[in-house]
């Protein structure tokens, strides 16, 4: 399993065993592109669904949001966000359209983009592909809270 890229450590406050991203492929303006090969030997392949291992959608989801909260880690650097560090905390989850399952050894590519900016609120779209096809799309939203 490959290590998750130092960065990733530097941005967001998630570690192993919940962190969902591994690599962050590209960042530009309000989207960016990251990366998680799923390892095999999870242990929840064990109980979700034994025999045919499933990733389950709630922790692809998961891999959406930790990658929109790098987004906004990487937004903040550059001073795009016009407010200091601040840790996102999820707000609101909708759309979740789940289009194929993903499996134990797979690489999955999420893509989030920023939609819009409302006050205190921050709206992404999200796309999540395995190999090379669409598994999840979903629409969230965030706040910011000031960093302890």
């Amino acid at each position: 399993m490959p290590a998750p890229d130092p960065e990733i450590h530097a941005l967001i406050p998630h570690r192993p065993p919940f962190l969902w991203v591994d690599r962050i492929v590209t960042y530009h303006d309000d989207t960016i592109v990251t990366e998680k090969t799923i390892p095999a030997d999870l242990d929840i392949f064990s109980g979700h669904y034994p025999g045919h291992p499933i990733m389950p959608g709630v922790l692809l989801c998961e891999a959406v949001f930790q990658s929109g909260a790098l987004l906004l880690a990487k937004m903040q650097e550059s001073g795009k966000t016009g407010t200091e560090a601040c840790v996102p905390v999820l707000a609101r989850i909708g759309g979740a359209r789940f289009k194929r399952s993903v499996y134990p050894g797979d690489t999955i590519v999420m893509t989030v983009k920023l939609t819009e900016m409302l006050s205190s609120a921050w709206f992404f779209a999200a796309k999540l592909h395995v190999r090379d096809k669409l598994a999840l799309q979903i629409d969230f939203s965030c706040t910011l809270r000031k960093a302890s």
